[in-house]
This record gives C-alpha cells, sequence and structure tokens, in this order.
C-alpha cells in the first residue's frame, strides 16, 4: 500500500467515544422493550454470541495489521484480493441506507421540541432538508481533518450516554413511586420457541455491531497497538450495561405492551417522562438523542469512507479515491463521494411513489450484505492464527485457541443471522415477493463488485508488482 500522510489524531478517550456514539444506539433500547422481559436474555445472547466474539477477533486483527482500511486489510492478508474488495465493497454499500435513517431518526426526535415542530412530522422536506444539511456539515468538518471532526463524534457520545443515564434514573424513580410494571419470572424471561423471536434475536445482532469499524483509520490512531484493546474493552462494559440497563429502566416504568419499539426511543421516554410527572425533561433528551444520532452518523462516514480511499490507493476503485488533501491529511474525494451516495439515498428515500420503491429494493440489498463482511472479518482471525504475532501486539488469555473458538462462534451467529434475514416480517403482505427481492437485489450487489473487481484488475497489476 503506498503511504499517505494521514494525521494520527484519535487519542484513548476520542476511541471509547466513537465506540460508544457508533456502537450504543438509542433505538434498539425501546425495540428491545417492546418485546418484554425476554429481551434481557436476548441481549446476554446477542453479547455473547456475537459482539464477543467480534471484539476479540477485532482486538487480534487489529493488533497483527493496524494499517489504514482495516477489514480490507486484514481479509488481504488472509486471503487475497479478491475477497478482500468483496470485503470492503459489501461494507461500504451495506452502510449506505444507515446515513439517511439515522438522520431521519435524529430529526424526528427534534419533533419533540413542540411549538411548530409536531407540524413537521408529515413533510418530507423537512427531513430530507435535514439530512442533507447535517451530512454536508458532517462531511466538512472530517474533510478539515479528525481533529476537527472527532469532535462531532464525541459531542454525539455524550449525546448518547445522558439520555440513557437518565433512562435509568427515571426507571429508578418510577420504580421506587410505582413499583415495577413488569413481572420479571423465569417464564417471562424465556424467549419463546418461534420464528419470530429468532428473527428478533438476529435483528438485536444489528445493534453490537460496529466495533470494527475504528481499526479502519488504524494509522489515524496514536499507538494503535495499545490503545484499541484498552479503549475496546471500556467501550464495550459501557455498551452492554448500556443496552441491558436501558432495557431494564423501561420495563420497569412502562408495560411492553404500551412501548412502539418501531416509534422509537423518544416515544418511550414521552410516555416515561409523563407518567411521572416530569414532562419538561422530554424537549431537552429530545436534543440529545439527535446531536446522539448526528455523531453516529458522523463516525460512519469518517470510518467507512476510510474503505474506498484505500481501494483507491489499491486502483480498484479509479485513483482519485486514494488521494489525500494536500493541507488537511484527509481522504477528501472518499469522503465526499460517501457524503453525495448518502444523500442519494435521502433523496430515494424521500421521494414519490415510483422512485421510493426503488429506495425500497436499494435498501433490500443491505440485509444479507450487512453481515457478509462479517464472515470475512471472523475467517481471516482464523487463518492468521497460523502466524505469529507480531512484536507488541495484543495476546489473549489461551491464545489462539480462544480467538479460533470464537471466531467459529460470531461465523455460526454471523451464517444464522443471514438465513434468518432472509424471512419476511409476519406483518408482510407480499412474503415470497419480498424475500425475491431481497436475494435479487443482493445478487445484483454482488455481481457489481466482482465487475468493479475485474475491470479494475489491470490497473492493479503494479501494486500487485511490488508486494
Amino acid at each position: 500500500m503506498a503511504k499517505a500522510k494521514l494525521k494520527r489524531a484519535l487519542g484513548f478517550r476520542d476511541l471509547i467515544l466513537f465506540y460508544v456514539v457508533s456502537g450504543l444506539s438509542l433505538r434498539w433500547i425501546a425495540t428491545a422493550a417492546a418485546t418484554g422481559p425476554s429481551a434481557i436474555v436476548v441481549w446476554l445472547t446477542a453479547l455473547c454470541g456475537f459482539f464477543l466474539p467480534l471484539a476479540v477477533c477485532v482486538l487480534d486483527l487489529s493488533s497483527r495489521y493496524p494499517a489504514e482500511g482495516g477489514l480490507y486489510i486484514w481479509t488481504l492478508e488472509a486471503f487475497g484480493p479478491f475477497p478482500a474488495f468483496m470485503s470492503a465493497w459489501t461494507y461500504w454499500m451495506s452502510n449506505l441506507p444507515y446515513f439517511p435513517a439515522i438522520l431521519f431518526f435524529a430529526a424526528s426526535s427534534l419533533l419533540y421540541l413542540g411549538g411548530p415542530m409536531p407540524r413537521l412530522a408529515d413533510s418530507p422536506l423537512y427531513f430530507l432538508v435535514f439530512s442533507v444539511g447535517m451530512l454536508a456539515l458532517i462531511t466538512l468538518l472530517n474533510v478539515v481533518g479528525l481533529n476537527t471532526g472527532k469532535w462531532l463524534n464525541n459531542v454525539g457520545a455524550i449525546g448518547t450516554l445522558i439520555p440513557a443515564l437518565i433512562l435509568v434514573a427515571l426507571g429508578i424513580i418510577s420504580s421506587l413511586r410505582f413499583g415495577s410494571a413488569t413481572h420479571f419470572t423465569l417464564s417471562a424471561m424465556m424467549p419463546r420457541p418461534g420464528m419470530k423471536n429468532l428473527i428478533f434475536l438476529s435483528t438485536i445482532f444489528f445493534a453490537f455491531g460496529g466495533c470494527e469499524s475504528a481499526s479502519f483509520m488504524g494509522e489515524e490512531i496514536r499507538e494503535p497497538r495499545r490503545v484499541i484493546p484498552r479503549s475496546l474493552f471500556v467501550a464495550g462494559f459501557i455498551l452492554a450495561v448500556g443496552y441491558i440497563a436501558g432495557t431494564l429502566s423501561l420495563l420497569v416504568a412502562l408495560p411492553a405492551e404500551s412501548i412502539n419499539g418501531l416509534s422509537g426511543f423518544m416515544t418511550a421516554i414521552d410516555l416515561l417522562a409523563r407518567h411521572i410527572g416530569l414532562p419538561a425533561m422530554v424537549a431537552p433528551i429530545a436534543v440529545l438523542v439527535a446531536i446522539s444520532n448526528i455523531g453516529a452518523a458522523s463516525a460512519y462516514l469518517s470510518a467507512t469512507a476510510r474503505l474506498p480511499f484505500v481501494a483507491g490507493v489499491h486502483r480498484y476503485l479509479p485513483a482519485a479515491f486514494g488521494r489525500v488533501h494536500p493541507r488537511f491529511s484527509t481522504p477528501y474525494v472518499a469522503l465526499i463521494s460517501y457524503r453525495a451516495a448518502g444523500i442519494l439515498f435521502g433523496l430515494l428515500g424521500q421521494a414519490g411513489a415510483s422512485v421510493r420503491g426503488a429506495y425500497d429494493m436499494l435498501v433490500a440489498m443491505a440485509v444479507i450484505t450487512y453481515f457478509i463482511p462479517y464472515l470475512f472479518l471472523f475467517a481471516s482471525a482464523v487463518r492468521m492464527q497460523s502466524q505469529p504475532l507480531p512484536p507488541a501486539s495484543f495476546r489473549l488469555p489461551g491464545g489462539k485457541r480462544t480467538i479460533i473458538a470464537l471466531a467459529c462462534t460470531g461465523l455460526l451467529s454471523t451464517a444464522c443471522t443471514i438465513v434468518l434475514s432472509l424471512f419476511p416480517a409476519e406483518d408482510d403482505s407480499h412474503p415470497g415477493l419480498t424475500l425475491f427481492k431481497v436475494v435479487i437485489m443482493t445478487l445484483v450487489l454482488l455481481t457489481a463488485g466482482v465487475a468493479i473487481y475485474r475491470s479494475s484488475r489491470r490497473a492493479q497489476q503494479p501494486y500487485l508488482a511490488l508486494r
């Protein structure tokens, strides 16, 4: 890889806050609580079956290869250029619908400020202007540099932690005043068998994804071999406690049937604050939730844009993607291009019925492809255990046996999640058509990736000759 002059701007504190803002999504707390007490067992299952294997594999791989591109570099070293490109391609493309979704959620949170805001709930223009404006701001700050852009991530993490802590406090107050609204019996906490609950379990895996993304900026982290393990341990504890304590707090304060997971975190906060007589808290929490989601969008844009940057350096994408700004030392072309793609998805999401159908098909591509990069990641962790650890690398107790066991657990969990994601929702009026659409659009995305790889193979040959 040609060495670009990138600035090492992220330290220990920045990385903890990055993991928090990219990993702790307040939306999932209400979604989980709406299913009842069994959500606690589901959280623990996802924690042990997916997050723990993912975190351990990320620690091992980022210690071996703390280079820019993260997942791309790991897969390149383990399996070669074609799997490396496909892992980056699927990760990059599957995250595009995330930006309009997370920014629409931020915009909807601000509707709880009152005044004229609720009237904007049915205004596509409001959501579109907000999303485009925020994406422009996020991109500008990140082009100027991570020294500047990281503060939006950091503030977003604070905007995540404060509402989560307030939720726990409100749950305690409600419990002391009124007792628990939910009975936590052993039978109630056991997930019931059935496809619906299996699909919900696979959905919760989404909540624990993302701890790999910081390593995409490996050459912009100060002392990555030392900082990444320490910060991920701290952040992992915060994520686990945040999700479980937040879900418990909601269930203690409100019965599960009154929590609408689709309406999000703010609906639950509004109900809870009014229930205990503190409605004035809703507006400031709404602002914090909006800041949280803007910070999350910034974190993912800054990290994920490093994949097309490295692909541009290696000539799998046009060389312009690999350019570094001469003044700010940032991959500005990759950042601006990713912003443009995010805006395109936002426009499709707010367009008329026929174009909205096209948007829905694009989103369908991300259902399966979101998890494909994790297959590459876990498989790379297994493959790399045959190689010695470099000096000063992270060493897990139990060594490679522990890592292989956890990586295989992650592989199995991810494969099962991909299969479960093929099943349409129970309220889907055309399940056969939905399944067909998901499969076909996934194949379209994969075929497009293969075509781009093959067309760029000749331009990539000089790089191969230098390896």
